[in-house]
């Protein structure tokens, strides 16, 4: 069986799970150990040296990267296709998911370092959770914008352009951040929050919240020992959304991590 090194909270483990349901294929969902404090290791660091969420085991194959896991599944287990036919169909939705995993994540995560984590407080997180919004209203009216006419991001069936947004579109509407009502996006996101794949993988966040322990997790951090990876599009948000104190402050009390070294 499939292995799945995954956290139900990560948008990237999320899309590759939803892939894995519409294709029909079984998987065991691993929550590897050591994350949260940077000491990751064992089978989990063998499969992803970069010791980020997902890394799926199939055999003897080992893949790292939720994209590159996208590709494997395709590659590997072709029916049905979550691709589009067309070489620019294909390039267009490839395009759409790379700003979701560069640009649009950020944000997301960004609003958790400020409500879950405490990185900042007062003015200085009123000032970064307004430019959150802004820039979260931005990325809604360029999903309009790309989602035109069509049923699907993916085209006129639910596939790769749907997976690659919707985990991060539920994750601006768990922030109070959704949608306009009666806007193409509001209505797609209903149809695809409908997909049997996608109710699955919003059952598991939605327990993963309920059975978290956050009451002291800011606490934590504080002491150094809880730290979260500000890589490359994480740190850029930060730090241009008006929080490079936040990530002095994460330095200096050594509560930050960044990529691992490759051994």
């Amino acid at each position: 069986m499939i292995r799945l090194y995954e956290t139900p909270l990560s948008p990237y483990a999320q899309k590759v799970k939803i892939a894995m349901r519409e294709k029909g294929l079984a998987f065991e969902a691993i929550l590897p150990s050591g994350l949260g404090a940077g000491g990751a290791q064992g089978d989990f660091v063998a499969a992803s040296p970069r010791a980020e969420v997902p890394a799926l085991v199939d055999g003897a194959v080992s893949v790292f990267d939720s994209t590159v896991i996208l590709e494997y599944l395709e590659d590997a287990y072709p029916d049905p296709p979550m691709l589009p036919a067309s070489a620019g169909e294909r390039a267009r939705v490839r395009m759409l998911e790379e700003v979701m995993d560069t640009h649009y994540e950020a944000i997301n995560w960004g609003l958790a370092e400020l409500r879950w984590f405490k990185r900042a407080e007062g003015e200085l997180a009123q000032a970064i959770e307004a430019a959150a919004k802004r820039q979260t209203e931005g990325i809604f009216a360029w999903l309009e914008r790309q989602l035109g006419a069509r049923t699907w991001f993916n085209g006129e069936t639910f596939g790769w352009g749907d997976l690659a947004v919707v985990p991060f579109v539920n994750g601006s509407a768990g922030n109070g951040l959704r949608p306009a009502e009666g806007s193409r996006l509001t209505d797609w996101l209903a149809r695809a929050n409908g997909r049997a794949s996608v109710i699955a993988t919003v059952d598991e966040v939605r327990a993963s919240v309920r059975n978290a322990t956050m009451s002291n997790v800011a606490e934590l951090v504080e002491k150094g020992l809880f730290k979260r990876e500000y890589r490359d599009h994480r740190l850029e948000w930060m730090i241009k959304s008006g929080g490079l104190d936040v990530v002095l402050k994460g330095l200096e009390r050594d509560n930050i991590r960044f990529s691992p070294q490759f051994n």
